[in-house]
């Protein structure tokens, strides 16, 4: 496993959302409410891209079809068609000043 760098300590505040490409994994960095979290950043029904999703109360709502997950966990929490999938979450990283991941080559 190795080590990804995705942002400075510094430029996180409540309302950050932004999307990182490592390799084929595309992450969503977010933080509400003081709490950070690191979700895949495609919806799993659609593969529609969460970066223009509605956060809200620790709800992710894609806005193709209104999927909505736990950004905590990643489990879905209301389908309006076929269920899919909950979200991959993945486990903050803190080195330094910075955040990032672990992820194994060509994850």
């Amino acid at each position: 496993m190795r080590f990804f760098p995705l942002e400075k300590l510094i430029n996180l505040h409540d309302h950050y959302t932004r999307r990182f490409k490592i390799d084929s994994v595309e992450l969503l960095l977010i933080q509400r409410a003081g709490e950070r979290y690191l979700i895949e950043a495609r919806c799993p029904h659609r593969d529609h891209p969460l970066d223009a999703a509605t956060i809200a109360d620790g709800i992710i709502q894609c806005a193709l079809h209104q999927y909505q997950f736990a950004i905590a966990d990643g489990q879905l929490i209301h389908a309006t068609e076929e269920p899919c999938r909950g979200l991959r979450t993945f486990e903050l990283v803190y080195d330094g000043n910075e955040v990032g991941v672990m992820l194994n080559d060509g994850e």
